[in-house]
Parts: structure tokens; C-alpha cells; sequence
């Protein structure tokens, strides 16, 4: 049973959003709340829903080969899936950019070559063309009804159409700390904590699944809001 609350925003009538942040390789979390998602969606059906998954799908976790290939395998509804900066960081050690890989090492891409059976010398070529091509075509962001979806947050002051993708990954500080009104209510991981935070302007759904804390999923429907947790 989902626990409602008042939504600092709203959604037109017959939409509902699962948004998932960051789950890092934990798999098994994953699966669990999808099967929630599911259960969910049998019990209370809707016209259209929507899981948007925000980012940052491997590293630090035990298992992000098979996070990806679920993910690939599909969704208990439609689906989107946004790019997180670790996303961004494998990306573009697959193309060679320079330092790009001891970066993404340096922040957690160890587990992700463990996960692929891969070493620092050898890896690329473990990597199949179906789970690059589903990399590749992660977005930045999604805007519906009084909410902007995206992974890390967004720079204030600049139009949400405007917006840098690198900040969109990877900010904090700046955002993290206004509270001015961004034209939308920004929904984002990134920035992990014990429970989900909810402000007039923003909230994080990013609840630390690699390390210990649950996976959460924020689950918006017309002017609520309320959480799954596994």
C-alpha cells in the first residue's frame, strides 16, 4: 500500500510516473521493484503510465551487467531511461576519450568490469552491441505535467529547454541549495541520503541502493505523490 501525500506539483488526469534513481548494480533491488511496479499497476490500472528510470544504472554495485540487460529486457510498462554521469563516464571511456577511463575507475567503474568478467587491460570487447546501442540512447531529461525528470538536477537561472547536459548529470551545490522557482518541479537523484527529499522546488529520490540503503520509487499521479521502497 502506497502512502499518499500532498505534491508540490501535479499531473493531467489518466497519467501516473514510477521514477527510479540510481541503482547502481543492485540488481536484485531492481527486480523487486519492478515487481512491485507491476503489482501496482494490476491493482489501481491507468491509462498511461510511465517508469522513467533516472540514471546511473552501474558502478559500486555488485552486478551492473545484469542491471543493464534487464533494463534491456523491458519494463512492467513503458519506459524511459535517462543518463546518469556514470553512464556518461563509460561512454565515453568506450570511445576513447583521453582520461576518461581512469575517471570512471576512480569513481566506481571497477565493479562494473568485474560485473562483465572484464580487466582494466581488457574490456571493451565484452561489451555487446545491443547493451552499447542501449547506453548510447539514454536522454537527459523528460518534462511532464508540473514536473522536469532528470539525473542530477539542473542549473537555476537557465531555461529548463536550455539546460547543459553535464549540469543535468552532474550538479549539485548550486541547485541543490536554491530555492527559487524553476518553472517546474525537478525530480533527480545524484545527491544520496537516507529518505527521499521533498521541497517546494525539487525531489530527490536518490536513497543510497549500492551501499546499503533501499531503492526507492517516487510514483506521481495527479496533484500526489508517494513511494515504493525495496
Amino acid at each position: 500500500m502506497i502512502a499518499w501525500q500532498d505534491a508540490p506539483a501535479s499531473l493531467p488526469e489518466g497519467e501516473r510516473i514510477y521514477a527510479i534513481p540510481d541503482i547502481h548494480g543492485a540488481l536484485a533491488k531492481l527486480r523487486a521493484m519492478h515487481a512491485m511496479i507491476a503489482a501496482d499497476l494490476e491493482a489501481r490500472p491507468v491509462e498511461r503510465p510511465l517508469l522513467i528510470h533516472l540514471g546511473d544504472y552501474i558502478d559500486k554495485g555488485p552486478d551492473s551487467r545484469g542491471v543493464v540487460n534487464h533494463l534491456i529486457a523491458g519494463s512492467p510498462c513503458a519506459a524511459l531511461h535517462l543518463r546518469g554521469n556514470h553512464e556518461d563516464m563509460m561512454l565515453a571511456s568506450l570511445a576513447g576519450e583521453p582520461g576518461a577511463e581512469a575517471d570512471w575507475l576512480w569513481c566506481g567503474g571497477r565493479a562494473t568490469l568485474l560485473s562483465w568478467g572484464g580487466t582494466e587491460d581488457s574490456w571493451t570487447g565484452l561489451i555487446t552491441e545491443r547493451q552499447r546501442d542501449f547506453l548510447d540512447a539514454t536522454t537527459f531529461w523528460h518534462q511532464a505535467g508540473g514536473y522536469f525528470f532528470t539525473h542530477a538536477g539542473i542549473r537555476p537561472g537557465v531555461p529548463l529547454d536550455a539546460q547543459d547536459p553535464d549540469d543535468l548529470m552532474r550538479i549539485r551545490g548550486e541547485f541543490l541549495n536554491s530555492d527559487r522557482d524553476h518553472g517546474a518541479v525537478i525530480v533527480h537523484g545524484h545527491t544520496a541520503g537516507f529518505d527521499p527529499v521533498i521541497r517546494p522546488n525539487r525531489i530527490c529520490l536518490d536513497t543510497a541502493a549500492w551501499s546499503g540503503g533501499s531503492l526507492t520509487c517516487g510514483v506521481f499521479e495527479a496533484d500526489r505523490l508517494g513511494f515504493l521502497r525495496a
